[in-house]
């Protein structure tokens, strides 16, 4: 595999843009293929094998633009369709993290919240990783469904926005949480917010930290880094939106007046 081949990364809107964004933090050199989805979105209220084709269609673009890896930046298509998924391209795959031994090493009585979609609490994705690791940790998730369609719709900083995360938040209320692993790549964007409804001490864990860590660690394995410290490509792919799509890209990465790519998953069965 080409070390100057590009990254892949793929969520079901622009959320993931955040995964993007801490990929081209850590390796400024690397060329990267962002693909979002918003014409389908949001993945969360839909069956799994839907998310599971969904997440097929990414990756066949993917094969088609020889891309060296691929990252999940999406925890309902990495809880539903990862495992399904490896062995299955000629490229390595990546999947988002849980972030539940981060979360756990930040919380001394190991009592740790989660806010995600519907599909990846109903998977039990950070649950499960949580019983792996340590029985005595105690994972308290919820399910926030209006989030990705609000943060889609431009209710990033607003009174909707504010009245959502005040409903959702109250859930923890008298859990005695430590720290909260900001399950979607999507809420990373409206981190200040959620802080402002969540008590003082608890720490937000953003889960593109690390699963930017294990992707560097994939790539130095299999000798893939791009010798180049700088100047990285970005293009950027979306399946209808091209002006929202742009307005999150200059959000969540500063790139003012972003080109947008017009994309149809549906032509990559």
């Amino acid at each position: 595999m080409q070390s100057h081949a590009p990254i892949g990364v793929f969520d079901s809107g622009s959320g993931g843009l955040t995964v993007a964004r801490q990929l081209h933090k850590i390796l400024p050199g690397e060329n990267i293929l962002y693909v979002g989805d918003m014409k389908r979105m949001p993945y969360g209220p839909r069956e799994p094998q839907e998310i599971i084709k969904f997440m097929g269609q990414f990756l066949n673009f993917f094969t088609t633009k020889k891309v060296k890896l691929a990252i999940f930046a999406c925890n309902t298509m990495t809880s539903w369709g990862y495992e399904k998924a490896i062995g299955n391209t000629v490229y390595p795959l990546v999947p988002m993290s849980t972030a539940v031994a981060e979360a756990a090493a930040l919380s001394p009585h190991k009592t740790i919240g989660v806010i995600a979609t519907e599909a990846t609490v109903k998977k039990r994705f950070h649950a499960d990783m949580a019983a792996k690791i340590d029985k005595d940790i105690r994972i308290y998730a919820v399910a926030c469904p209006q989030f990705v369609t609000l943060i889609e719709s431009g209710h990033i900083n607003d009174l909707v926005l504010e009245k959502a995360a005040a409903y959702y938040m109250q859930n923890f209320t008298g859990k005695n949480i430590e720290s909260l692993i900001l399950g979607c790549t999507h809420y990373p964007i409206i981190k200040d917010i959620l802080s402002k409804h969540i008590e003082v001490g608890i720490k937000l864990i953003d889960p593109a930290v690390s699963t930017i860590e294990k992707a560097v660690s994939v790539m130095q394995k299999n000798n893939m880094l791009n010798p180049a410290k700088t100047g990285g490509r970005m293009e950027f792919f979306f399946s209808s939106e091209p002006d929202h799509a742009a307005h999150m890209v200059k959000i969540v990465m500063g790139i003012d007046n972003p080109f947008i790519n017009n994309i149809d998953l549906e032509r990559f069965n």
